[in-house]
């Protein structure tokens, strides 16, 4: 069939699919639920990583976000930072609720990814997958770009970050 009969809206949604596929359009979905602004922020030493992003919630019901995993990690959590008496502490979080036609974020210093036993071979410049993993047995697996430690947010492998708001931080 040529591509002059192929029918157009066909047509856009076969290569809207494959541009998904190969990672062209910069996010990865599932039945409503979206990834975008994937990133890892790489430490040396074979350290824990942290990892952040957006899940936007497109659906009409809540979805609760329950777990996360990747092939280049030996284990992978859902933490987040909280503030106790003037001392940060990283815990672990079971389940994260993203309300219907909502979005959250995982930023530095709250909720985040923590991405432990690094395979070798890691470093900033690379992909790596990650696949979230929600409570209705979905999942959505994205492409987590690695950046350097000073990376602070998406686009941003340069600026330093100040960590002074996490002074006593402990894990």
């Amino acid at each position: 069939m040529s591509v002059t009969t192929f029918p157009r809206r066909r047509l856009a949604q076969g290569l809207a699919v494959g541009a998904l596929s190969l990672g062209l359009l910069g996010s990865a979905f599932a039945s409503g639920i979206q990834v975008t602004e994937a990133w890892i922020r790489w430490l040396p030493a074979n350290l824990p990583a942290g990892g952040y992003a957006k899940v936007t919630n497109d659906t009409d019901k809540e979805v609760k976000l329950v777990g996360a995993s990747s092939p280049k990690y030996g284990m992978v959590m859902l933490h987040q930072t909280v503030n106790k008496n003037g001392m940060s502490n990283m815990v672990h979080v079971d389940a994260i609720p993203i309300a219907p036609h909502k979005s959250m974020a995982f930023t530095p210093g709250d909720y985040h990814i923590m991405l432990m036993q690094p395979k070798p071979g890691i470093e900033p410049g690379q992909k790596v997958p990650v696949t979230l993993k929600f409570s209705d047995g979905q999942s959505v697996t994205t492409e987590f770009e690695v950046r350097k430690p000073t990376a602070s947010g998406p686009g941003d492998d340069m600026k330093g970050m100040d960590m002074g708001h996490m002074k006593g931080m402990q894990h």
